[in-house]
C-alpha cells in the first residue's frame, strides 16, 4: 500500500493516531488490494523455500521468516478492514463498544 493509500484511511480528527477510514469502498479496496500483496508474498515464500539447497549450504531462512513475518501482518490488516466494514455495515458505532474491546481486549 502507498503512501497516498494509507492517507485515505486517516481520519484527520485524530490528531496523528492512525485510524481506518469510515469509508466502505476504501476499506474494501485496501482490503483487496493487500490481499494482493499477500498472494505476492506467498508465492515469493515458495520460491525462496525451493531455491534452498542445504547440500551446497544455500539456505533463505531470514528472508523466507521476513516475508511469512509480512504474510501475517497483511493478514492482520485485512481482517481489521473487514471488520470495520462489517461493523459499518451493522450499524455499530466505535463509541458503543466497551473501552476493553476499544482497547483490544475481548473481556
Amino acid at each position: 500500500m502507498t503512501t497516498v493509500d494509507e492517507s485515505k484511511s486517516v481520519n484527520p480528527a485524530t490528531q496523528g493516531e492512525k485510524r481506518l477510514s469510515d469509508d466502505i469502498e476504501v476499506l474494501e479496496a485496501e482490503a483487496k488490494e493487500m490481499t494482493l500483496q499477500q498472494e505476492k508474498v506467498i508465492k515469493t515464500i515458495r520460491e525462496l523455500m525451493e531455491a534452498e539447497d542445504p547440500k551446497n549450504g544455500i539456505y533463505h531462512h531470514r528472508e523466507i521468516f521476513d516475508m511469512q513475518q509480512e504474510k501475517l501482518r497483511l493478514g492482520v490488516d485485512i481482517k481489521f478492514r473487514t471488520n470495520k466494514v462489517n461493523r459499518i455495515k451493522l450499524g455499530i458505532d466505535e463509541a458503543q463498544m466497551s473501552e476493553g474491546v476499544q482497547n483490544g481486549f475481548l473481556f
